[in-house]
Parts: structure tokens; sequence; C-alpha cells
């Protein structure tokens, strides 16, 4: 029986692809560097905010640039993270759904732990029981360290939860915690990317979740 929902951000509850791009290509262009596409930038999402930036500067770049480049990010991001960020048409409704028939409710993801909370409170107030990002005594997805975290939270058992996420990265984590996975092609990857990478159970709208959750 899934008491739990446990929920990835970036590409499953919030598209923040447009503010993730821009923010890049600020720390990008502060150090004289080429700017990414949109797309570009869609494929380094997934990883985290330092990934993010190692893959966004080109090959070779010195370490002390790169460095230069992720502060130049986090300083750009924490002011302009939800200019652009919107939840994706009918999320909202869903979670708050869960939650009000009892389901517990969670976000993972490997953004900033201070920028889990806000975007988490600010799109989904009173309907998020608990939440982990990235914080420097937690390893980031895919190991299982913040899911964990998240369960013991939540007070229920890994057998009881569901985990819903868009990526590569995403079915790696519930692989390694041992949770069930539902994956959405409205994200990030497309839906032929997650069956290639072993996606069984995928949904293209957030209505299909309760029932496929049921």
């Amino acid at each position: 029986m899934i008491r739990a929902v446990l929920f990835d951000m970036d590409g499953t509850l919030l598209d923040t692809l447009e503010d993730l791009k821009q923010a890049l290509n600020h720390a990008l262009a502060c150090n004289g560097l080429p700017e990414r596409t949109l797309d570009e930038a869609r494929q380094f999402i997934g990883n985290g905010i330092r990934r993010l930036v190692e893959q966004g500067v080109p090959a070779g770049t010195p370490d002390d640039v790169v460095e230069k480049a992720l502060c130049a990010f986090k300083d750009y991001y924490r002011v302009h993270c939800a200019d652009d960020t919107r939840p994706y048409p009918g999320v909202v409704e869903v979670v708050r759904r869960l939650h009000a028939e009892g389901y517990r409710t969670a976000v993972v993801s490997n953004k900033d732990d201070m920028q889990v909370r806000a975007l988490a409170q600010r799109f989904f107030p009173d309907c998020i029981d608990a939440s982990s990002g990235l914080t420097p005594d937690v390893r980031r997805k895919p190991a299982p360290d913040m899911v964990e975290r998240v369960i013991a939270q939540l007070g229920v058992r890994k057998e009881e939860c569901v985990y819903v996420g868009d990526s590569e990265v995403d079915l790696q984590t519930a692989l390694n915690v041992g949770v069930e996975l539902i994956s959405v092609s409205w994200g990030f990857r497309p839906r032929a990317f997650l069956e290639a990478q072993g996606a069984t159970r995928i949904i293209d709208r957030p209505e299909e979740l309760q029932e496929a959750i049921m």
C-alpha cells in the first residue's frame, strides 16, 4: 500500500529550464565564456548546479575559472530562481489532491537545499510534508541519501513510497533506494529516452499520476 509520494523537482514538478539557462549564461558571460542554448542547458540538468556549470563551460576550462563561474551562477540564481519558473500545468492540483486524500508528500532535488525549500513553499504551500536538497553532509542523487532522509522525516517505510521523476538520474536513484518509480514524459527527457534507459512506468499527464499510484 502506497502511503507517500516523493517528487523530483526540476522537470517533474517545476519547469525551471529557462531560469537555469539564464543563470548558466550569466555565469559564463561573467567569465568571458561562450553561452549555451536552451537545448544544451536541458541536457546538463539533473545532477546539481556544480555539474551543470562543469558541463556548461568549454572543455579544458581551468579549475579556478570553473569555480568563479559556479560562484557567479549561485549568486545570480539565488535572486532569480523563480523569474520564469512555473509548475507544469495540472501538477499543483494533483499534489494538493494527493495530500488532501492522506498521502504524505515530499520533494527530493539536487538543487541547493535552500532553493528547494523556497520553491516548494512558493508553489506548493501547505501540501509538501518534507523536502531535501543538496547540503554539504549529503550526497547528490542518484545516491540514496536524500530520498532516505525524507522517508525518515515522513515516518514511512520505503515499501510504502513511490518516487516520481523525469530523468535517468531519477531512474538510478529509485533503483539505489529500492523504491518504486513512476517516470514522467513532460519534463527534461522525452519518453523515448526514458524507455531506452529502462523506465517501465511512464505517464504523459499529471492527471494520470493518481491512477498510476493506485
